[in-house]
């Protein structure tokens, strides 16, 4: 004959059960205190993806844009599109050099008509002397009126390229193909010095091997960062972009 457990007699009474490993119900860790990220999301890495800032002059995956400070993603000017550009240029400053060209000659054709033939008159004597005066005269003012034609198309080609490149940030011709072009550092406009020195490199060319400054408009072939930086942008720290 068995009794009930008696409640007061700590002898009588069963331990609880006690949960195995591997039995019963499933046991949870402890949760430990996290570190970093949260599981399951990894962290962005920096300079990829979309929404995280990229170093300036950041090409993508050479795919045409170019990351520039103060103006974001923007794609680089291909080289057809800076071709035609140069061609528009060329235009220009064609007929600026041809309406220059048709008025020194017109000057000098001017004062070639006023040389004189002193045959007529008996060397020695005053009458000679001057008609020799007035020939010397339009002989000078001829070689000046070629010299002023030459000046006025050397300074035109200067103060075009030069002056509209590094204050403007672009010719007739590039803004007529919406082409830019900006430091690579901050995406402000060459200035005077950058200017220059993009100007300079190609007619420093042309004038060392003939073909020169040919080959330095050339030289974006020959750029493997994705930037088709010439050796004129890559010293003025330059690259030409599509707006």
């Amino acid at each position: 004959m068995s009794y009930p457990p008696d409640p007061n007699n700590p002898y009588g009474q069963q331990p609880p059960p006690q949960q195995q490993p591997g039995y019963g119900y499933p046991q949870q860790p402890p949760q430990q205190p996290g570190y970093g990220y949260p599981q399951g999301q990894v962290p962005p890495q920096p300079g990829y993806g979309y929404g995280y800032p990229q170093a300036p002059g950041t090409i993508q995956a050479n795919n045409g844009y170019i990351n520039i400070a103060n103006l974001g993603m923007v794609r680089v000017a291909t080289m057809g599109q800076r071709f035609l550009a140069r061609l528009l240029d060329g235009l220009i400053s064609g007929v600026v050099v041809g309406i220059a060209f048709a008025l020194g000659l017109a000057g000098m054709v001017g004062l070639s008509n006023d040389l004189k033939d002193c045959s007529g008159y008996d060397y020695g004597t005053v009458s000679y002397s001057n008609c020799v005066n007035e020939q010397a005269s339009a002989s000078g003012g001829t070689i000046a009126a070629f010299f002023g034609m030459i000046a006025v198309i050397g300074v035109f080609n200067l103060l075009y390229e030069w002056l509209m490149v590094g204050l403007v940030g672009a010719t007739l011709g590039k803004m007529a193909l919406g082409l830019r072009v900006v430091k690579e550092a901050d995406g402000q406009n060459p200035g005077v010095g950058g200017g220059f020195i993009r100007f300079i490199i190609p007619q420093v060319g042309a004038f060392v091997c003939g073909l020169g400054q040919i080959l330095v408009w050339l030289s974006p072939f020959f750029d493997n960062s994705g930037k088709l930086q010439g050796w004129h942008d890559r010293a003025a720290g330059t690259v030409v972009i599509k707006r």
